[in-house]
């Protein structure tokens, strides 16, 4: 991999002169800082060493950034200020809040430390991700986007033979794979077989297509099942990502337990494991490196054009574009022009770099686009922050959700966007995840996700405590319901059935403490519609036919999961089509 492509190696001084960490009023007092600001996920806490004068080394104390992402920039910032003694180091495209709260913690430290504020103004700057060496580059194959589909088709290609290059306009990889569960649906996996789960293509393929209402394209879902044991198999076995043995997850629509769940149940698992894998390919990462036109000529596409470093690059592709840049759920104007049910009222689960990019750029080349209205809401999320609350993936082993009077209103079970609907028409368009230790007990939600678990405490949306009644109280629901809608709902389960919304999926007691409840609320969450695609991941044409040269992959791509996408099906979806993409942009 090129010097510009290597972490390690994307630290780039721009100053005319070199100063001291002190400049002329003299070095910083040596000795240990330890300096506290709020991120994007909460509070940051780096513990900061000066040597000889100098910062020696600066460590991370506390955190709860998302890894690959807000955690990303404090370690890049980090290690920056370090190896350059400056703190005057740019922001990392698509995390400003964690950058910035790291350079409030590091200013405040200097200046302990006996920096002036011309001292600090004098220090080097210092530039993250370098520009492009040069303005214009060829390859066999452009991927566009560096989420989990990209890499996926990246390096598909890269073992097919081909040159490749991935543009990201981040400063980091990973997309919106990067902020899931990671969870994936497999019909017929190892984990299923050994839990003695009887599962089949036609199944899997079944679900998917009455979770989206069978407006789903049937060829595409498939494709999708048939090739999601394969899917599974080469994350497993090829790029490195190691899977939880024990947890086989249902997912709120399927029929069956079928979701594979990568170790520490994050999505970062997964993308992390096709980063390296792309380095040790040597497969180029232009980052901070936003592309712009698709370029074609007699009707193929031909390259693209980027903005890198403030001028435009051209990235030539001989044999094709994978466009693989995600949806547009952090988008308002784009999500209120499709469907205007899904404006500013909601908070998203994206990462806010999900704003339609290749679906503008793709329409513009004369791309077809299907299913643009469908936008799905996440149920179980951070009234605050908008992100998914993984701790709340207790629901999935048992928990059931209540309303501020206590009481149940919804198949705890079902789909996304009907569980979404139900909770937004409660008071105060939240609800309340409740379980005990007997749920605790299989999914060590509050275990796994122990920092999301300690914050959500800290912002009083999650309360524990040794009585179910003391829990209602300090979470400010009517104990007296919820103690009288749980004893109704263990009756239930003692008689293995619900018949007050026939619940699905896990069905387990709520009777020993500690009990845990949790404030939820849904969130933008997925677009299911972009840019149609055929069997082969062609972009088709509005004028018919396929787009020459040009596929896709992931999120970007409509008509797989109809109105609705399953929990579980993203996953799968950007794997198997990312492995296809790939390997049909290498027969051009």
């Amino acid at each position: 991999m090129r010097l510009h492509q290597k972490i390690a190696c994307a630290l780039l001084i721009v100053c005319a002169a070199v100063f001291t960490a002190c400049g002329a009023s003299g070095k910083l007092k040596d000795g240990t800082y330890t300096e506290s600001s709020v991120g994007h996920n909460g509070k940051v806490t780096l513990e900061t060493v000066i040597k000889d004068g100098k910062i020696a080394d600066i460590k991370t104390v506390e955190s709860s950034e998302t890894k690959g992402l807000g955690q990303a920039a404090v370690d890049l910032l980090c290690r920056a200020m370090t190896e350059n003694n400056s703190i005057q180091v740019d922001t990392l495209t698509g995390a400003t809040i964690s950058s910035n709260c790291v350079k409030r913690i590091m200013q405040e430290t200097v200046k302990k430390a006996g920096a002036s504020d011309k001292t600090i103004a004098s220090m080097a700057a210092v530039t993250l991700r370098p520009a492009a060496e040069k303005t214009s580059y060829e390859y066999d194959i452009v991927v566009i986007g560096a989420g989990g589909a990209g890499l996926t088709a990246a390096i598909t290609a890269k073992q097919g033979g081909a040159s490749v290059v991935v543009l990201e306009k981040n400063g980091f990889a990973g997309g919106n794979t990067m902020v899931s569960g990671g969870g994936l649906n497999v019909a017929g996996s190892d984990l299923q077989q050994k839990k003695g789960i009887t599962d089949s293509v036609e199944k899997f393929a079944e679900d998917t297509l009455k979770g989206g209402d069978n407006k789903n394209d049937p060829v595409l879902v498939g494709i999708m099942a048939r090739n999601s044991v394969a899917a599974y198999n080469w994350l497993r076995d090829d790029i490195g990502v190691p899977f939880m043995q024990e947890r086989v997850q249902q997912f709120g629509g399927h029929s069956v337990p079928r979701a594979c769940v990568p170790v520490g149940n994050s999505g970062y698992t997964i993308t992390e494991a096709l980063v390296k894998k792309c380095e040790a390919l040597g497969i180029d990462i232009f980052y901070e490196t936003k592309a712009v036109k698709l370029l074609k000529e007699n009707d193929a596409v031909t390259g693209v054009e980027a903005e890198n470093g403030g001028k435009t690059v051209s990235f030539a592709a001989k044999k094709g574009v994978v466009l693989a840049t995600g949806g547009f759920g952090a988008n308002v104007a784009m999500r209120v022009e499709y469907n205007p049910a899904y404006g500013s009222e909601y908070k998203t689960t994206c990462i806010q770099a999900a704003q339609g990019d290749g679906i503008v750029m793709a329409q513009a080349a004369g791309a077809k686009l299907v299913d643009m209205g469908y936008i799905q809401v996440y149920p179980t999320c951070n009234p605050k922050t908008g992100i998914i609350s993984y701790v709340a993936n207790s629901r999935f082993d048992g928990a059931v959700l209540v309303n501020k009077e206590g009481k149940r209103f919804v198949n705890e079970g079902g789909r996304r966007d009907v569980i979404s609907q139900a909770i937004l028409s409660q008071t105060d368009k939240c609800a309340y995840l409740v379980w005990g230790s007997e749920i605790e007990s299989v999914g060590k939600m509050t275990q796994i996700h122990a920092k999301e678990f300690e914050q959500l405490k800290a912002t009083n949306l999650l309360v524990q405590a040794d009585t179910l009644e003391d829990a209602a109280k300090a979470a400010g629901i009517d104990a007296a319901a919820l103690a009288a809608e749980i004893t109704e709902f263990n009756s239930f389960v003692d008689g293995k059935k619900d018949p007050k919304f026939q619940k699905t999926g896990a069905f387990r007691k709520i009777a020993e403490g500690p009990f845990y409840i949790e404030t939820v609320t849904p969130s933008t969450h997925h677009t299911m519609g972009g840019v149609a695609i055929d069997a082969h991941t062609r972009v088709q044409s509005v004028s018919g036919g396929a787009i020459k040269r040009l596929f896709a992959a992931g999120e970007v791509v409509g008509g797989i999961h109809g109105t609705n996408r399953l929990g579980g099906n993203a996953i799968t979806d950007i794997i198997v089509f990312g492995r296809i993409a790939g390997s049909e942009a290498l027969k051009d």
